[in-house]
């Protein structure tokens, strides 16, 4: 029975997941490819260079949920190839022309627009039948319970039994349960197979993603010499404004002491007392730098304590869930750690939620962490954001960052870093 109802839930869970993909997610797709399709063919006109990018943004967006889902919902990770917009695209007419341009030229577009095909008629029949399998039993029970008295006159077909008696409906039962018992063995794996045609068709080419791998890491580890460069200055500038000024102060003061020792006994002792007080902060600011620069539980406990003891800071409810069989490098629990916390700080400064919930997992040599709260929602990678900053730290490690935050919550940061545990 534990069995049974152990694998009940999950395969309840997916097929309502496989009904909403294919009914939202229908209706979805049909609407985008149609405006793509109409606001492309306006270009000529002059109209579709104002449309487009919004339209194509939209498709971009509902490529980038479908992504979200399938990490979370079936743990199949989907790339993100999108080409980046460079930095100085000028404004008006002819900067909407440079961005048409662009989304137009970048491959990844015209995958997203083929996937809205597939996704409106296979990719919809795949969640149909996560969702039938579940539900079509329902009707072989009523069917059973009395309904078969309705088709007396003529039998109802239900699957490939006529009902139209007491003995047939309890048959159509019997097909039912089997169906059912069916079902949840092929709900969840027929999710996971709408997930996995999204990734055939949505996935870049080996080639054009092992380009794509060599330019974003190139432009990350030109981003990692210019971050590595500005922390050292911070550091140097901590240093130099904080526990260095207490020490060469407190340097003066022993000299001091020295001198008054035997003339002022009172007044060395006013003086070693301050310089006791300055080395104290002296050290309290070196903790600090230090803990900044690569915190003692992280190094000492693993990425896993670490997150808890910085849950364990927050202002609000929270929840980490760990499993993570070993660790990974130090570089790679450095970044996750710092971009964890980053995360946390944004939902304590804008998200007013009051609770969040960390996951932290390793799977197909894939380090996964999602950060969820409850609060209002909106957030989104953009220049200057949080978000961003994370988006470039794991950049550095060929990891990729995707962000769920509808108005009215919640958000969810997904983040994924490749690595093996040790």
């Amino acid at each position: 029975m534990k069995v049974f109802s152990g694998r009940l839930r999950p395969s309840m869970v997916a097929a309502g997941r496989g009904l909403y993909l294919a009914v939202v997610g229908l209706a979805v797709s049909i609407t985008l490819f149609v405006l793509s399709v109409v606001s492309i063919s306006f270009i000529l006109l002059g109209i579709g260079v104002f449309t487009t990018p919004v339209v194509l943004e939209a498709v971009r967006k509902h490529a980038n949920q479908r992504r979200l889902w399938a990490v979370t919902w079936s743990d199949v990770r989907i790339p993100v190839p999108y080409r980046p917009f460079p930095k100085d695209l000028r404004p008006g007419v002819t900067g909407q022309v440079e961005r048409t341009t662009l989304m137009l030229k970048d491959p990844a577009t015209w995958r997203d627009l083929r996937w809205l095909l597939v996704d409106m008629t296979a990719g919809t029949t795949l969640g149909i039948l996560a969702a039938a399998l579940m539900i079509y039993p329902v009707e072989g029970l009523v069917l059973a319970a009395g309904l078969w008295r309705v088709f007396q006159d003529q039998p109802y077909w239900y699957g490939f039994v006529p009902v139209d008696s007491q003995a047939t409906g309890i048959a159509a039962l019997a097909l039912g349960i089997v169906i059912f018992h069916l079902g949840m063995r092929a709900s969840e794996p027929l999710l996971r197979s709408h997930f996995l045609l999204a990734r055939r068709v949505l996935a870049p080419a080996r080639d054009e993603e092992l380009a794509q791998r060599v330019e974003r890491l190139t432009e990350t580890r030109h981003e990692a010499v210019d971050t590595a460069a500005a922390e050292l200055r911070r550091i140097e500038r901590d240093l130099h404004d904080g526990a260095q000024a207490r020490l060469v102060a407190m340097g003066m003061n022993l000299g001091t002491i020295e001198a008054l020792i035997e003339k002022d006994p009172a007044q060395a002792k006013r003086l070693l007392a301050m310089a006791r007080e300055s080395s104290a902060e002296a050290l309290t600011e070196l903790r600090d730098l230090v803990r900044g620069i690569h915190p003692p539980v992280l190094a000492e406990r693993g990425l896993g304590d670490a997150v808890r003891a910085l849950a364990l800071r927050l202002p609000v409810a929270s929840e980490v869930t760990v499993e993570l069989p070993g660790r990974a490098e130090a570089p790679v629990e450095s970044a996750a750690y710092f971009a964890v916390s980053e995360a946390l700080t944004n939902t304590v400064k804008h998200a007013e939620a009051e609770r969040v919930y960390v996951d932290l997992h390793h799977a197909e040599g894939m380090l996964r962490i999602s950060v969820t709260d409850d609060g209002r929602g909106g957030a989104a990678v953009g220049p200057g954001s949080g978000l961003s900053g994370i988006e470039r730290r794991l950049g550095t490690f060929d990891g990729v960052l995707a962000v769920s935050s509808p108005a009215g919550g919640p958000t969810m940061v997904t983040m994924e870093i490749p690595c093996e545990l040790s």
